[in-house]
């Protein structure tokens, strides 16, 4: 049948947010034991709780029963929440953040004590049967939280034996094959990991304490990632020494760069055990990198790269195995898996997917890589996604609205991979521009850098050239630019509406609003952040209220929607309460809708739902434009005249 015409924005789409809420999950943390495949799911179907799942020899099941939800809370953003061998699951469940020991066919366990400690990011040594993780200690007593490397002995009961302490953070505890060795990364404030990071070496002795511990690589400003041993016990991480993160092996000589390049093999540590590379024998590496924002997989050998062909342009929580690789793969044109590859064969297997409904590609937006000129001469980057609907056609001569996304960290990225999150847009008729402003992850150092000293500045310069650019291109309407984001893309969202008057409107997810307040109210991670984003407090308190949108939200005359988690540590719900007041005060379109139960981030299924068609109700009330969906009314005051 000949596509109806219909104005943007007002297509009927089969991708509802129904069905993004109940029928997606997520994935990320693969592990091999033998020839099993472990990895963990977030299900928004039973409340956001992480399951681990195990697949082996055909079969796939759950690991962790209800309500254990196998999730750590260290450094709030968690990760490093399991590790398994010989079929046995030690994790971290989130309600208590106790270890758990968990053996097939009987219920879990706990290995450590009630009490003010959390853990992350376990090695297991078999030598002296015990467990080396990362605790971060929580006194209650408004002091911030100490964080330490721990060995805990499962059969003893106790929180752990400190091994090393004294730096702020600690990542990544890692033994040599023969258990003579630990090599761990410390780092301390003001840096965050992508900033500076100190990879250790020590001895154990036969008691397994540490002797001898020297510094073989980072600092200051080199930033270490992912320190792993080759199977014949040769220490290997990821350094930017270079000013691009490649991969390293550790000598009597030094560390010796293994493929220099313009090439990012690494990722901001944003959460524990993160992966890029793995080991194949022969001293060969299997590793995913990033070239212009986008991702492929490598064979590193002889010193060169070699392309490794697949169906994927992610690769996340790459693991090897027995002559194979396991991930969670992503693509512009199907959902996130877990994935196998056999490296011999090249064959590759689907173990899960985070989608399982079947979804006609003429309802898929497929993204255009773009690069743009902004201020100061600079070159940004983003995903463009037009709309895209087989059912529909806009008249003739209409431009698309287009909603800007500024991604969170904000030293994250932008990423082509597939999403139904961006497809429910797409398909109802808006354009999506997905930027890479300066500041974010896979351009090398200097990009990642040039948002230093100048967040809320940069960032919103970057959104919105980006956008007049598309309209410029005839790609996007002019008179309807629209900006979302979350945390701190949150943040630039506010900014932008607040210091600019390109966006016709904006959705703030959890957002940060007072730069001030949030240099003197976060948590331990991010405490020094804001040293390097905007500069060092209080010195710099003039700087931080010239760029809080809260502090001049009497410059913000765009319609807003805010949606906030009232239990969320990261960014405090009076930031939003205290712009959404403000705004109502002074006759601006404005919605709030918080979210009992969540916090920095929405989990629960009927939360992901009412905030996607939320969002969808308030454009439609400010562009002017009836979408096809029937949605729950979102109280709105100061409604846009029409609505």
């Amino acid at each position: 049948p000949m596509p109806t015409t219909a104005p943007y924005g007002s297509w009927a789409s089969p991708i509802t947010a129904g069905l993004i809420a109940g029928e997606s999950i997520g994935l990320y943390a693969v592990a091999f034991d033998g020839d099993a495949v472990y990895w963990a799911e977030g299900r928004p179907s039973e409340g956001g709780r992480v399951v681990l799942v195990r697949h082996a020899d055909g079969v796939t099941e759950d690991v962790t029963p209800p309500p254990f939800n196998a999730r750590s809370r260290v450094h709030e953003y968690g990760g490093g929440a399991f590790i398994v061998a010989d079929g046995v699951v030690t994790f971290v469940n989130f309600a208590d953040q106790r270890l758990y020991r968990h053996r097939p066919g009987e219920t879990p366990t706990p290995l450590t004590p009630e009490g003010p400690w959390r853990y992350a990011d376990m090695a297991l040594d078999r030598t002296r049967g015990r467990l080396i993780a990362v605790r971060e200690d929580h006194n209650g007593r408004g002091q911030a939280p100490r964080n330490l490397l721990v060995a805990v002995d499962p059969e003893g009961g106790g929180p752990g034996v400190p091994i090393a302490e004294g730096r702020d953070f600690y990542a990544s505890p890692r033994l040599s094959p023969d258990r003579k060795r630990l090599a761990w990364l410390a780092w301390d404030l003001p840096n965050m990991p992508w900033d500076g990071t100190e990879l250790w070496l020590a001895d154990l002795g036969e008691d397994g304490a540490p002797r001898n511990a020297r510094l073989v690589a980072g600092g200051a400003r080199e930033s270490v990632f992912q320190p792993e041993w080759s199977p014949d016990g040769v220490l290997h991480f990821v350094s930017d020494r270079s000013g691009w993160w490649n991969p390293y092996r550790l000598g009597a000589g030094g560390a010796a760069p293994l493929c220099p390049m313009e090439a990012e093999f690494g990722l901001p540590q944003w959460a524990f055990d993160m992966a890029t590379y793995g080991f194949a024998g022969n001293g060969r590496l299997v590793a995913t990198y990033c070239q212009g924002g986008a991702w492929r997989l490598g064979l590193v050998a002889d010193g060169a790269l070699h392309s490794i062909e697949t169906p994927f342009t992610g690769f996340d929580g790459l693991r090897l195995s027995g002559g194979r690789a396991a991930f969670v793969g992503t693509s512009p044109a199907a959902p996130s898996a877990v994935v196998t590859l056999d490296l011999a064969s090249g064959e590759t297997e689907i173990l899960r997917r985070s989608f399982t409904v079947d979804l006609d590609p003429g309802y898929v937006s497929r993204p255009r890589t773009m690069s743009f000129a902004t201020t100061g001469g600079a070159t940004a980057h983003g995903f463009y996604y037009p709309p895209a609907n087989k059912d529909f056609a806009a008249p003739a001569g209409e431009a698309p609205p287009l909603i800007v996304k500024s991604h969170g960290g904000p030293t994250g990225a932008a990423s082509s991979a597939f999403s139904l999150a961006v497809q429910f847009w797409t398909s109802r008729g808006f354009a999506l521009f997905d930027v890479d402003y300066r500041g974010s992850t896979g351009y090398g150092r200097a990009y990642r850098e040039a948002l230093y000293g100048r967040w809320g500045e940069v960032d919103v310069e970057d959104c919105v050239a980006g956008a007049r650019y598309l309209a410029a291109q005839g790609l996007a309407d002019r008179e309807r630019l629209l900006i979302r984001g979350s945390s701190a893309g949150g943040y630039t969202t506010l900014a932008a509406l607040t210091f600019s008057d390109a966006f016709r409107a904006g959705a703030s997810h959890y957002g940060i609003g007072d730069l001030e307040a949030l240099a003197a109210d976060t948590h331990k991670f991010e405490s020094r952040y804001l040293d390097r984003l905007v500069g060092p407090y209080p010195e710099c308190r003039d700087l931080y209220r010239a760029r809080s949108p809260l502090r001049h939200v009497d410059r913000l005359n765009s319609p807003v929607i805010f949606f906030q988690g009232l239990e969320d540590r990261v960014v405090p719900p009076n930031q939003a309460e205290t712009m959404v007041a403000s705004l109502k005060s002074r006759h601006v379109p404005v919605a709030y809708l918080a979210f009992e139960g969540e916090g920095h981030g929405f989990r629960r299924a009927e939360n992901v739902r009412r905030a996607l068609e939320a969002e969808l109700y308030f454009y439609g009330a400010v562009l002017g434009v009836t979408p096809a969906d029937a949605l729950g009314p979102v109280p709105i005051a100061n409604p846009p005249e029409g609505a």
